[in-house]
C-alpha cells in the first residue's frame, strides 16, 4: 500500500508540527544533539525565527516571557545535559507563573541510553516536578501526535510547561505519517448555578475584595471583569506581579499583593467579609506568607475561581470554588445582575484613595531617589510600554510606584527568579517591535543573564536597561539585618561600569548618579535606537522603599535585646 505522506525525517516532522501549531519564534542555544532540526529549521528560516541566545537560562526565560506577554506557548530549544540543566530556571518559572512554553531538549541517541553516556539526564525524573508533562519521544512517527498532545498540555487547563526530549538518531529516522492539525484551546465554564450563589454571596457581604492574577487570561476577560467591577462598585486588587490586569489608573484600584505589600492594603484585606480570587493560586508571596487568610479555612467568605481544578482547595478552602477559564468566568461574571454595591463604595473609593497615598514617593538616603525616578517613568512611558524586570529589592520600587495601563504590559517572575527581566525584555521587543520595552534590574540580577544583551544587539531587540546599582545582593542583605544584624556576610559585590559593559556590546550606555539627571540619560538611550543600559549609583542605605538599611539595623538589634 503506498502512502499518501511524503517521507521526511523525524526533525523535519518535527518543524512541520510546530509551524502547524502556529510557532514564529524560537529561542535556543544550539547544540550537536539536535543538529538535524537545526537542519529542519533552514527550510522554515522565512515562517520560523531563530533567535540565538548566549546561555540557556536566557533562552528558557525569553521563551516564558515570548508566552506570558502573547498567550501561545512560548519554544524554547537547548541541547542536552549542561544545556537542559540551564534551562530548568526558565521552566520553573513558567511553572509558578502558569505560563504556556514548550522546552526541546536534543537528547542521547536510543542506543546509548541509560548508561550515563555524554551528557545524558532522565528527563522525567529531572523536570518531574518543574514541567505539566514531560515526554521522550521515541518514535519518529509519533511526533505528531506527542507535540500535538505537548502544545495542548501547555495550554489547556493551568496553563504551564512541558518538556519534550527528542534522541538526536530518532531526530535522522525517515518516516511517512500524517500531519496533525492546529491545537485547539478547551476552557471550562463556571456553571449557572455558580453564579447564582456568586451573587447571594455578594449581596450578602459589607466589605467585599476582587483579587485578580495568574495566567490564561485575554483582553477581553479584563474589559470583562472591569465591567463586573464597575458595575457592582467593587474594589479591586492585583496578585503578586499581575498588575497588569487591571488598569492601575482605575477609581476602584486599591494596589498589589506581594513584596512589601501597603499596609493600608493588608488591612483592609484582613477586614473583609468576602474575598473573590479570580485567577490567582492565593500563594505564599500574594498572600503575605500565607498569614493574610487563616489556613486552612479563611474568616472571609471565600469564591476562588481558577483554570486548574487541582488548585482548588489546594491550600485554602474555598466557600465557593470555580473551576473556570478566567475569559468565561469573567464573560458570566459581567452578565450577572449587578447587586446594590452603595454599602461600600465609601470603602471602594477609600481603598483606592490609600493606593494613591501609597504610590507617592518619599525622602531616600543618597543622591539618586528609586521612587522619584519611577515615578518620572511613570509619567514619561506610553500606556503600551513593556516593563519587565527580575527579583529583587529594586523591583519593590517598581511594583509600588509604577501604574501599570493595560494588559500584557508587566513581565515579572512570580516565581522570585533573578536574572529574568534582561531576557524577557529582549522577547517582549522580538514580540512587540513597535512598543517601548523598558527593564529594571538590579545589579545582582543583570549580571544572571546580562549577557543576553549581546543578543538584543545582535537581533535589534532596542531595549532599555536601568541597572539599579547598591553594591550588594539587597534581598537577602535585608533579611540578614532583620535576622543577623551587624553580621554581614556573602551579600557584598564589586561591580563593572554597566554603561561600558553597553558600550563593549555595541549598544549605548549611560551613567546617572543623580535623580535629576535620569531622565536626560533615558531620553538619550531611546534616540539613541539601540539597545541601552543606564547604570543607576544608588546609595546602599536606601534599601528598600520603606525603610533604610540602619533604621532595620537598629529594629533589629532592639528586638533581639529584648
Amino acid at each position: 500500500m503506498t502512502s499518501s505522506h511524503p517521507r521526511r525525517s523525524g526533525a523535519q516532522v518535527l518543524i512541520d508540527q510546530l509551524r502547524i501549531h502556529g510557532t514564529d519564534t524560537i529561542f535556543g542555544v544550539p547544540g550537536e544533539s539536535y543538529l538535524a532540526a537545526l537542519d529542519a529549521l533552514y527550510a522554515q528560516r522565512n515562517s520560523i525565527r531563530f533567535v540565538i541566545c548566549r546561555q540557556e537560562g536566557g533562552a528558557a526565560n525569553m521563551a516564558e516571557a515570548y508566552g506570558k506577554l502573547t498567550g501561545k506557548p512560548g519554544i524554547a530549544f537547548v541541547t542536552r545535559g549542561p544545556g537542559a540543566t540551564n534551562a530548568s530556571i526558565g521552566l520553573h518559572t513558567g511553572f509558578q507563573d502558569s505560563t504556556p512554553m514548550i522546552l526541546l531538549v536534543g537528547q542521547v541517541a536510543r542506543e546509548a541510553s541509560d548508561r550515563e553516556a555524554f551528557q545524558e539526564i532522565d528527563y522525567r525524573r529531572m523536570f518531574g516536578q518543574m514541567a505539566k508533562w514531560v515526554v521522550q519521544i521515541e518514535d519518529a512517527r509519533r511526533i505528531p501526535e506527542l507535540i500535538s498532545q505537548a502544545f495542548h498540555t501547555a495550554l489547556n487547563g493551568r496553563p504551564g510547561p512541558v518538556v519534550v526530549a527528542l534522541p538526536e538518531d530518532m531526530l535522522v529516522d525517515e518516516v511517512e505519517v500524517p500531519d496533525a492539525g492546529p491545537y485547539k484551546i478547551a476552557r471550562g465554564a463556571p456553571a449557572a448555578e455558580d453564579m447564582a450563589t456568586l451573587r447571594e454571596l455578594l449581596a450578602a457581604a459589607e466589605k467585599p475584595m476582587v483579587i485578580v492574577g495568574g495566567g490564561g487570561w485575554t483582553a477581553k476577560a479584563c474589559a470583562d471583569i472591569r465591567a463586573f467591577v464597575e458595575a457592582n462598585d467593587l474594589p479591586v486588587c492585583a496578585s503578586f506581579r499581575n498588575q497588569d490586569l487591571f488598569d492601575n489608573r482605575h477609581p476602584n484600584y486599591a494596589g498589589d499583593l506581594g513584596v512589601g505589600v501597603g499596609p493600608a492594603l493588608g488591612k483592609r484585606l484582613k477586614a473583609c467579609d468576602l474575598i473573590i480570587a479570580v485567577g490567582p493560586r492565593l500563594g505564599e508571596a500574594t498572600t503575605g506568607g500565607y498569614t493574610l487568610f487563616d489556613l486552612p479555612v479563611p474568616k472571609q467568605k471565600l469564591v476562588h475561581v481558577h483554570a486548574g481544578a487541582e488548585e482548588l482547595g489546594r491550600v485554602y478552602q474555598a466557600t465557593l470554588p470555580i473551576n473556570s477559564g478566567m475569559a468565561n468566568f469573567a464573560a458570566a461574571a459581567k452578565a450577572m445582575r449587578p447587586v446594590d454595591g452603595k454599602r461600600w463604595k465609601a470603602e471602594t473609593a477609600a481603598a483606592h484613595a490609600e493606593y494613591l497615598d501609597n504610590i507617592k514617593p518619599g525622602p531616600l538616603p543618597g543622591t539618586v531617589n528609586m521612587g522619584e525616578v519611577i515615578a518620572w517613568l511613570n509619567k514619561r512611558l506610553p500606556d503600551d510600554a513593556i516593563i519587565t524586570n527580575g527579583a529583587g529589592n529594586y523591583a519593590a520600587f517598581l511594583h509600588r510606584f509604577f501604574q501599570y495601563r493595560g494588559f500584557k504590559t508587566q513581565l515579572a517572575p512570580t516565581s522570585g527568579a533573578m536574572g529574568y527581566g534582561v531576557p524577557a525584555a529582549v522577547a517582549a521587543k522580538i514580540a512587540e517591535p513597535d512598543r517601548m520595552v523598558v527593564s529594571l534590574a538590579g545589579d545582582g540580577c543583570f549580571l544572571m543573564n546580562g549577557q543576553e544583551f549581546a543578543t538584543a544587539v545582535q537581533h535589534g531587540a532596542n531595549i532599555v536597561i536601568t541597572v539599579v546599582d547598591n553594591g550588594m545582593y539587597g534581598t537577602i542583605r535585608m533579611h540578614q539585618e532583620r535576622e543577623y544584624p551587624t553580621r554581614v556576610v556573602g551579600t557584598e559585590l564589586k561591580n563593572p561600569d554597566f554603561a561600558a559593559y553597553a558600550r563593549a556590546f555595541g549598544g549605548h550606555g549611560e551613567t546617572v548618579e543623580k535623580t535629576e539627571d535620569y531622565a536626560a540619560a533615558f531620553e538619550r538611550a531611546v534616540a539613541a535606537a539601540k539597545p541601552a543600559i543606564i547604570h543607576v549609583k544608588t546609595d546602599p542605605e536606601a534599601l528598600t522603599s520603606r525603610i533604610t538599611l540602619s533604621k532595620l539595623r537598629e529594629q533589629s538589634l532592639a528586638r533581639q535585646k529584648h
